[in-house]
């Protein structure tokens, strides 16, 4: 007798990239009764939250789109932050999104009782769904160091990814603390408006010189009078990218070493006074550390207003920020680019799955996933980018994509009745962990860096083969890795 569909509820957690994408692609594969809960007031994720000057991403833009939903009217090859972030939320108006988001409802729990997720919001609404899927993002928490005297200082000062617009840098001094790719853009963004630039480098970074020009009126022609133009540059892209992603998993390849001298060769032609060239020489391989891409920040920390201060800080006092070998670098804005607590995903809420099994115990090491989609005991629950996946300079949106793909196979086997409740098991968990840690010995992450890539181990919380092969397993779950009920 053949099984009876179901009618599944479904929830999205998170009006990002990937929340927005998970709503066209369950539509399109005939799910009507769909949710998002968004905890902010707009869709956009980090495209929202992070409006720092200099803001674009590290990805080419017309690589960074929903291969469904390519545009012809980038501006730039890497396109700036408010131009993204108007990219998802046209997409999410196109293909009519918006109306089934929830917008200012952080979900704080979800429990799994008798076969149903129970959701509950900070507000204390509550809703029942038989599927969730979490889009909460990778990196959106904040992480502020415990500077000594943070709070005695007179002037403004705030996290990079809470930049406040309120307060003047235009003939400021300002101070940045980091050297990631954030603290390269701001660098870039504001060195010609203010009086004095002062970057508080812990970590020299290799920076791969890379162009932004804007697109000619006949080139955005050209893509506009045919589409497969477009389609034409991002699969080329697509091509590149994934030539960068073999090479980075494999710290001896020739491509790989390519890398190197390319960053090398940014470092020694653009830097001329030879003792900051070697205050901005990194003293480990490149892309141990993600890849720094800039067009200009070399041209931009050498402005006669620009300084590049390597001792470490000692205090933030309330003129400024003091060094350890005694100078005060008196500031009127300290901004802290220092980057996110990369572990926390999902946290803080709380989830508790199967018997009462909740991700605080589950992650109480650190977080781990099932092809960084499922987790035990925790069924009918699955997330995208989720920890130890591709998230090395690749896009991510292709990712989502493909993990999209992936999962909606599994949903198809609830809809269909083939069971109620599906997961990874432990078995199948375990073996990829022990194969993913067997791999990264090989990967440029583990060539002596210290980035936020590495878990409280040293072990990079990333995939660690070829793109190619992340793709050949997205193409299908094994039905031996999944517990169903």
């Amino acid at each position: 007798m053949q099984a009876r569909e179901r009618r599944l509820r479904i929830a999205v957690i998170g009006g990002g990239m990937a929340g927005i994408l998970s709503v066209i692609k369950l539509r399109e594969a005939g799910y009507d009764d769909v949710v998002v809960y968004e905890k902010a007031d707009a869709v956009g994720g980090t495209w929202r939250e992070n409006t720092y000057p200099g803001l674009a991403c590290d990805v080419p833009s017309h690589l960074y789109s929903y291969s469904f939903a390519l545009t012809p009217d980038w501006s730039h090859r890497f396109a700036p932050g408010p131009e993204i972030r108007a990219y998802f939320e046209r997409v999410a108006k196109d293909f009519d999104v918006v109306p089934v988001i929830r917008f200012g409802e952080e979900i704080t729990q979800c429990t799994f009782v008798d076969g149903c997720w129970h959701l509950e919001s900070a507000s204390g609404l509550r809703d029942d769904v038989d599927v969730v899927i979490a889009a909460t993002g990778v990196l959106h928490h904040p992480r502020v160091p415990d500077f000594d005297g943070l709070d005695d200082f007179e002037g403004a000062v705030f996290h990079s990814a809470r930049w406040d617009h309120s307060v003047p840098i235009d003939g400021k001094r300002v101070g940045v603390v980091g050297t990631g790719s954030t603290a390269v853009q701001i660098t870039c963004g504001v060195i010609d408006r203010v009086a004095h630039y002062a970057l508080f480098q812990r970590t020299a970074q290799w920076v791969m010189q890379a162009p932004n020009l804007a697109y000619t009126e006949e080139e955005l022609a050209r893509y506009r009078s045919d589409i497969r133009h477009v389609e034409e540059l991002h699969d080329q892209l697509r091509e590149a990218f994934g030539l960068f992603a073999n090479a980075v998993v494999d710290a001896s390849s020739p491509a790989c070493q390519a890398i190197a001298d390319g960053c090398l060769a940014n470092l020694e032609n653009n830097v001329h006074d030879p003792e900051l060239r070697e205050r901005l020489r990194p003293d480990y391989k490149a892309a141990c550390k993600r890849l720094v891409l800039s067009p200009n920040f070399y041209e931009a920390i050498q402005r006669p207003n620009a300084e590049l201060v390597t001792s470490p800080i000692d205090r933030i006092e309330a003129n400024g920020v003091r060094t350890q070998d005694g100078v005060l670098h008196e500031l009127d804005v300290l901004v802290l680019a220092t980057g996110f607590k990369a572990n926390a995903f999902m946290r803080p809420m709380e989830i508790t799955g199967r018997n009462g099994h909740t991700l605080s115990d589950e992650w109480k090491a650190r977080p781990s996933a099932y092809l960084s989609i499922s987790i035990p005991e925790l069924p009918n629950f699955f997330m995208l980018n989720g920890p130890n996946g591709p998230v090395g300079n690749f896009s991510l949106i292709e990712v989502a994509e493909l993990q999209f793909a992936y999962v909606l196979k599994l949903i198809d086997r609830l809809r269909a009745g083939d069971c109620t409740e599906i997961s990874a098991t432990r078995a199948a968990m375990d073996e990829h962990e022990r194969a993913r840690e067997a791999a990264v010995p090989s990967t440029v992450w583990v060539t002596g860096c210290k980035s936020w890539y590495l878990d409280d181990r040293g072990i990079p919380a990333v995939w660690p083969w070829s793109f190619d092969r992340f793709r050949e397993v997205m193409t299908a779950p094994d039905p031996d890795a999944y517990e169903t009920r």
